[in-house]
């Protein structure tokens, strides 16, 4: 049944997963996943009767799918609109050369961004999703907009603190891994420096290293492996659920093969203690 698991693992990841970021899982995102998933569950080689759980699990599938076609559509829209506000604030940075960036101004930036929020109220008429996105966007650009534009007049500024979260995120998972305990409150304090081990030398370094026995070591690397295999999974799943649910299902035609010949060889065995 691992394998069986497995898929709705997957199908319940792309349904039920909420994320911080838009479009994420739980939306657009999930909806697309769960269209990848769908595709090879259908093209499952066999009759009915020797994958009825499958055969199940595509109906809900499709059912869950069509349910969902409009919205994702519309969400799809959404996403579009979203993108276009990106390219109006030039973000990523990486992705637009630095002449640009050196000739462009906050009222360039401003005008731009008021251009395409008009265009979006008259896009979003008579569209519920359209229009909670607009109301969100021309919300937040009122509220913080002006707070966004410092970056492009000061040089070196960067448009976002994504690098300063990420430092800190490896910082507490650092934290996890060395201490064991899921609260990083000691961060706060003494996130400038860490403390692994304390050596004089090299060798005396390599010495407390040996002094680990190698079948602990083993044990506990099996447990850290065995722990992981789930998120591994989700994350294999996220950046290609088609090629990922694949091979799930050529492992499900392996075992089946392999059931065939295990019940044959049952079958055959009494057979040839009689002759």
């Amino acid at each position: 049944m691992e394998i069986e698991m497995q898929v709705r693992t997957a199908i319940r990841d792309a349904v039920n997963l909420a994320s911080r970021k838009p479009f994420y899982w739980g939306g657009l995102k999930g909806y697309q996943q769960l269209e990848a998933i769908a595709e090879v569950l259908c093209q499952i080689p066999g009759t009915s009767v020797e994958n009825d759980f499958f055969q199940r699990l595509i109906r809900q599938v499709k059912r869950t799918l069509e349910q969902n076609r409009a919205l994702a559509r519309e969400m799809q829209q959404a996403h579009t609109w979203l993108c276009k506000v990106a390219a109006c604030l030039r973000f990523p940075p990486s992705s637009y050369p630095e002449d640009e960036w050196q000739t462009l101004s906050s009222q360039q930036v401003a005008h731009d961004v008021e251009s395409l929020l008009e265009q979006l109220r008259q896009e979003a008429k008579n569209k519920r999703i359209l229009s909670r996105f607009y109301a969100a966007l021309r919300g937040r650009w009122l509220a913080y907009g002006s707070e966004l534009l410092h970056c492009y007049n000061i040089p070196g500024l960067p448009p976002d603190n994504l690098q300063l979260e990420g430092f800190f995120n490896r910082l507490r998972c650092h934290q996890r891994r060395v201490s064991g305990r899921k609260s990083t409150k000691e961060l706060r304090d003494f996130g400038q420096f860490q403390a692994l081990f304390a050596a004089d030398s090299q060798t005396d370094l390599l010495e407390q290293l040996r002094r680990v026995p190698m079948a602990e070591y083993q044990k506990h690397r099996q447990r850290l492996a065995k722990s992981e295999t789930s998120r591994r999974f989700l994350y294999r799943l996220h950046r290609d659920p088609q090629k990922t649910i694949s091979h799930l299902l050529d492992r499900y035609a392996e075992r089946q093969c392999e059931l065939e010949r295990n019940s044959w060889l049952v079958i055959t065995l009494p057979f040839l203690c009689t002759v």
